[in-house]
């Protein structure tokens, strides 16, 4: 409380002056006591000062949500989604030294450094032809869903500066990732639940929250994230014995000292915080609900591949039970989009594969084959897909080289690659069945229409609705944007 105030005059606060520092706070319990039956729906204030209640684009979207497939440690392209017989050809033999003089690697030692070629086998999939690996099955079947860029290159060959580069735009901290960016600019269709929401597998991420962070926008608009087990948000629900009432008189008596501290300081985050209180009432209704799959068919649980057990392999890529989380994360994700939330991050780490990649790619890539293609069927059948977006990202490709770093004995891996790697989206008004963009005959680089994470950025907004340039955010002086200002591109072939 503020301390120029006295009892008195904190008592006879206007009514006015109530409904002016109340906002967010007046509105949902509004709201709540109309579900309960206590007052009319008539007497709602509705959404208009919520952070998150829905706002109109520049022009009409094309896409509604979002779910973004996430996979830390950067898979390998040319094992993955651009073979290379030529790079099979030259295994065990140097690159040249004019292409290696300006090159930095994490680990890599260019003394001795050889080229590696890949033991995977490739077909050709659907009427776009896309190759792919004997380790993604299941995505081809969806081929002709999907526009695959293999064109992707980034400045950053770290993975932090790297992950954050292609979630905010920036390899600095402190800026707003694109949920964040999307709920700033649509607010969400979902009441009773957070429009931006993070499920993740695997060991953990090197970048951590910072993955799906606000930065300098208001916290209402960074990802919750939710845990595997138990309530998805600690402390959603009540210990033993602490009963609704009493649950109602601590947040009332929090509620009325954030709305008085609002009042004198005027800071967004007071606002952010009250919303937040609201949110997490509504959601002890709304989130175990959202969390019981039992009303989910057994077809639709095997075709994600809940039932799979996670094969025995002690490796980056997680320990017991990554096949199943991930496999669930996927089908939360689209029960995430019936509910209105806009922005879904599965993420999954690690594919950070310096050595044994003949053995951790396989476990990757088996767990996430299946589930990922039965998410965007499973989209598709619904009626969904064609407002949902689905992208599958991350920092980085990984090199045509063998690591040789000299702590190992062997060389049984790739190092963090930079120039050229392949990301894909499908979904949301993108024009599936095209490959756009090309590398040269080792995958080294890109020879044909290069992507940024820039240009995928201002596809992304595109598709819902903004001119990038135009969806801006003041601090500290300047307009930021997701984009940068380096300039992007839509990448229109797909669009």
């Amino acid at each position: 409380m503020n301390p120029e105030l006295s009892p008195r005059e904190t008592i006879d606060l206007t009514r006015r002056d109530f409904f002016a520092t109340t906002g967010l706070g007046t509105i949902a319990l509004a709201d709540l006591l109309s579900r309960d039956g206590l007052i009319a729906p008539s007497a709602q204030a509705g959404r208009r000062n919520d952070p998150l209640a829905p706002k109109q684009p520049h022009f009409t979207p094309k896409a509604k949500n979002c779910i973004l497939i996430y996979f830390e440690g950067a898979p390998s392209h040319v094992d993955l989604f651009d073979p290379k017989p030529k790079l099979n050809e030259m295994d065990g033999k140097p690159l040249p030294e004019d292409m290696l003089e300006k090159v930095r690697f994490a680990f890599i030692k260019k003394e001795g450094v050889r080229l590696m070629g890949s033991p995977r086998k490739f077909t050709k999939y659907g009427q776009c032809g896309m190759e792919l690996s004997d380790l993604l099955p299941h995505l081809g079947g969806v081929a002709d869903e999907i526009a695959w860029l293999r064109g992707m290159h980034t400045t950053q060959f770290n993975h932090h500066p790297g992950q954050l580069m292609m979630n905010s735009g920036s390899a600095l901290f402190g800026r707003p990732t694109f949920g964040s960016w999307l709920n700033y600019g649509l607010g969400s269709e979902s009441e009773d639940l957070p429009g931006y929401v993070v499920l993740t597998a695997g060991r953990g991420s090197s970048g951590g929250s910072s993955q799906w962070s606000s930065g300098f926008l208001p916290t209402s608009y960074a990802g919750v994230l939710f845990r595997n087990s138990g309530d998805p948000v600690l402390n959603l629900s009540n210990p033993p014995g602490f009963t609704k009432e009493m649950q109602h008189l601590g947040l009332d008596a929090i509620g009325d000292l954030n709305k008085l501290r609002y009042k004198h300081v005027a800071d967004p985050e007071i606002s952010s915080r009250i919303a937040a209180y609201e949110l997490a009432g509504r959601m002890q209704a709304s989130a175990p609900e959202l969390m019981d799959l039992s009303g989910e068919s057994e077809t639709t649980k095997e075709a994600y591949g809940l039932n799979r057990t996670t094969p025995n392999l002690r490796n980056r890529g997680g320990g017991a039970g990554t096949y199943e989380t991930f496999a669930r994360n996927c089908l939360l994700a689209r029960r995430l989009i019936e509910r209105g939330t806009r922005f879904v991050n599965v993420l999954h780490a690690s594919w950070d594969h310096h050595s044994n990649i003949n053995k951790e790619l396989p476990f990757c890539a088996g767990m996430c084959d299946q589930p990922i293609a039965a998410l965007i069927l499973d989209l598709k059948m619904r009626g969904m897909l064609e407002e949902t977006m689905v992208v599958w990202a991350s920092e980085f490709g990984r090199t045509p080289l063998g690591e040789n770093r000299t702590t190992r004995s062997g060389v049984t891996g790739r190092d963090h690659h930079p120039y050229a790697f392949t990301v894909w989206a499908a979904g949301g008004g993108i024009k599936g069945g095209q490959i756009v963009g090309e590398t040269d005959e080792m995958g080294w680089g890109v020879t044909k229409d290069p992507v940024t994470p820039h240009d995928l950025h201002a596809t992304i907004l595109n598709q819902f609705g903004f001119h990038h340039e135009d969806l801006t955010y003041r601090f500290q002086g300047l307009d930021f944007r997701l984009t940068g200002f380096e300039g992007a591109d839509v990448i229109k072939q797909i669009v």
